[in-house]
């Protein structure tokens, strides 16, 4: 039975940073796609950031390039992602996921990936 836990979210205020880990059971992680989605309150969920298996280039959505880090840990099967300067447009909830044979077009997708994480509440205000 696949799993994905999160962890690391909270309240924080405009500027801060914060980080946030996703553990993974039940696969081998290695193999997988990993990525971050949002959803806001009346939003749909949307990309936020991905890295394919060989843990190569990642990629971002606009918003959030220059601002945030997503990086995994195949020997702790965790995927992470670290964001700085973060402003109120980035409250919401945080959502990790995993697919085994997404191609490149699909990263960004959230209907193509597998499996996912219950979410973890990322709020910044002042």
């Amino acid at each position: 039975q696949v799993q994905l836990v999160e962890s690391g979210g909270g309240s924080v205020q405009p500027g801060d940073s914060l980080s946030l880990s996703c553990a993974a059971s039940g696969l081998t992680f290695s193999r997988y796609t990993v990525g971050w989605f949002r959803q806001a309150p009346g939003k749909e969920r949307e990309f936020v950031a991905a890295l394919r298996p060989t843990n190569s280039n990642p990629y971002y959505t606009d918003s959030v390039k220059g601002r945030f880090t997503i990086s995994r840990d195949n020997a702790k099967s965790t995927m992470y992602l670290h964001m700085n300067s973060l402003t109120p447009e980035d409250t919401a909830v945080y959502y990790c996921a995993a697919d085994a044979s997404l191609i490149l077009s699909a990263l960004r997708t959230a209907s193509q990936y597998d499996y996912w994480g219950q979410g973890t509440q990322v709020t910044v205000s002042s």
